[in-house]
């Protein structure tokens, strides 16, 4: 049973790992599940085992994509101690790893096409805006953010930075654009600024 398992997983691991190869070269449209197959050296019938259509596949390897930027947002914003550096790095972190080659086409173009973006802001939910939310409320149980609605902010902060990604993954001078939307970003965090009645910050 042990080894079923492990052949299973190690089955899905690599149709997961070809198809989001295939999804980020070719696109969603222009991939053949049959192509898939072929590369990852398994039969129809055994891809259908696992996932019943190519689109149960491509919202596989979105999710996977999903939870990797998320963890990337996460790894960043903890390299510092200060809150609002953290809420920074994190947001720096959720846009360059939305842009990156192996991200952008099936998280930010396709993925929502494909999946419909009820989906795919279920997925954002319970990674990347999860993690905005979580920062959000502590900085404000410790006094570094105003008391304001946080579902708000979060959606708010969420929806802006999803749109500055799809606005960088077509611009070709991605470095400068990023560095005019982070500014921004810090400009419009300086409104929510709040300064609590104590020395250092407890996060």
């Amino acid at each position: 049973m042990r080894r079923s398992t492990a052949e299973t997983k190690e089955t899905i691991r690599k149709l997961i790992d070809v198809a989001r190869t295939h999804f980020t070269e070719y696109g969603y449209a222009s991939t053949a599940l049959e192509s898939i197959v072929h590369e990852a050296g398994l039969t129809r019938g055994a891809v259908y085992h696992h996932f019943r259509s190519k689109k149960e596949l491509f919202r596989a390897v979105l999710e996977e994509v999903q939870r990797e930027v998320a963890q990337q947002v996460e790894t960043e914003a903890s390299r510092s101690k200060d809150s609002w550096q953290q809420l920074l790095d994190g947001c720096r972190a959720f846009v360059t790893a939305a842009i990156e080659e192996r991200n952008r086409r099936i998280m930010l173009i396709d993925g929502p096409a494909v999946v419909g973006w009820d989906t795919w802001r279920a997925m954002d939910n319970d990674h990347s805006m999860r993690l905005l939310r979580e920062q959000l409320s502590m900085m404000q149980e410790n006094g570094y953010l105003q008391k304001v609605p946080l579902d708000a902010l979060t959606h708010f902060l969420s929806g802006g930075l999803n749109e500055t990604a799809l606005r960088l993954a077509n611009e070709s001078a991605q470095p400068e654009a990023l560095a005019d939307a982070m500014n921004v970003l810090s400009l419009f965090f300086e409104g929510f600024r709040h300064t609590p009645n104590r020395s250092a910050d407890p996060s």
